[in-house]
């Protein structure tokens, strides 16, 4: 039923890197929309749509049936080209006054109401930057990194997880049957919530995170010590960013003026440093892009509903430059201000670590096993 006499027509756009929940997030929007008895446009491309009129279209409310459980983005996404605010490692760049002069005029020829941004800290640093030169937009948090300051949690981020979980379940069973040591490495960029979460949820004997620089020296006491123990299989999970004490980050690209450095290698580096050191025949498993793939899980597909229905309701508030965030009682809106341009990393003192140290898991550091009292 329409809601409101006055009707708007709002675009969508997803940037950054694919994620699961992408088409649910869009559906939910669509759907709300519509029974406001308003208009939805996507943006086809990630922003670099908004420069080209042939990269525009309607999206209406019968069109969103099967993207609840569907993967990826219907809209498609872009993490590189003249939209990129973040380059190197977090920096954060200026978007040409040129390009955005561009997108604002199409912006306005559209009679576009108000636009919202899908994305990560890349794609919501543009979003800030185009509310400050004018644009009606508000965002949703979308990372499977789940590295989003401001937010509880972003969405996708579950999918990966368990995506995670999944592969250590499997490399359990050849772990031990062959007596190896298997080692897998996680994205999460310069955070290490997946490899975390999943080594618990796993049963990892050793968590390397970006967050707690580790020692191949740590790290060989622990399998040592399970092989003392009669335990002749283990299991190694290793967040992207992990890297040694005192060392950088192992990369399989640089930085460019329109991209980030693109992290990955340390898992292979872990399991070769371990076999060379302990003679333990070692393998490495890289997840890579299987953990941004495929149907999302059923806590994303809610959480990515409830971001949607969240991002009407702020246009209709005239809410614009805030962002849905999930706090401890709901979503409620936060600015993009307060939610980009830092990363939320995992607490090295925090609870989630504490607990892995009190099962006896490794972080690959000189810490003691620690109990948890709550």
């Amino acid at each position: 039923m329409n809601t409101n006499t006055k009707t708007k027509k709002i675009a969508i756009v997803t940037g950054g890197g694919d994620c699961p929940g992408l088409n649910a997030v869009i559906r939910a929007i669509v759907k709300a929309a519509a029974l406001r008895g308003w208009e939805s446009t996507g943006i086809h491309g990630g922003y670099d749509g908004l420069l080209s009129p042939m990269k525009i279209s309607s999206l209406a409310f019968k069109d969103m049936d099967g993207l609840l459980v569907r993967g990826g983005t219907i809209l498609g996404t872009a993490s590189s080209g003249p939209f990129s605010a973040k380059t190197g490692q977090g920096m954060t760049r200026q978007i040409d006054a040129a390009i955005l002069d561009q997108a604002k005029a199409n912006f306005d020829k559209l009679g576009l109401s108000a636009l919202v941004a899908i994305g990560g800290d890349g794609t919501l640093a543009v979003a800030l930057q185009m509310f400050e030169y004018g644009f009606p937009v508000v965002g949703i948090p979308k990372t499977i990194d789940n590295d989003l300051d401001a937010t509880l949690m972003t969405f996708g981020f579950d999918t990966a997880v368990s995506c995670a979980v999944d592969a250590l379940d499997r490399l359990h069973s050849t772990a031990q049957s062959h007596n190896r040591v298997m080692v897998l490495e996680v994205m999460g960029r310069y955070a290490g919530w997946i490899a975390t979460h999943a080594g618990l949820a796993g049963g990892a004997d050793v968590i390397l995170i970006p967050e707690i620089p580790f020692t191949f020296e740590a790290v060989c006491k622990k399998i040592k010590d399970r092989e003392a123990e009669g335990k002749h299989f283990t299991i190694v999970i290793a967040a992207e960013g992990a890297r040694q004490t005192g060392q950088d980050y192992t990369t399989t690209a640089p930085a460019g003026r329109e991209k980030e450095i693109r992290l990955g290698g340390i898992g292979q580096k872990v399991a070769q440093t371990i076999e060379d050191l302990t003679g333990k025949e070692s393998r490495c498993v890289v997840l890579g892009h299987l953990q941004r793939g495929g149907t999302p899980t059923q806590f994303d597909r809610q959480l990515c509903t409830r971001f949607g229905v969240y991002a009407v309701q702020m246009i209709a508030q005239k809410q614009c430059g805030m962002m849905a965030a999930l706090t401890g009682t709901g979503i409620a809106p936060v600015t993009l201000a307060d939610a980009v341009n830092r990363i939320r990393t995992v607490p090295k003192d925090g609870e989630l670590v504490m607990t892995a140290r009190a099962l006896g898991i490794s972080f690959g550091d000189t810490s003691e096993t620690v109990v948890c009292c709550y």
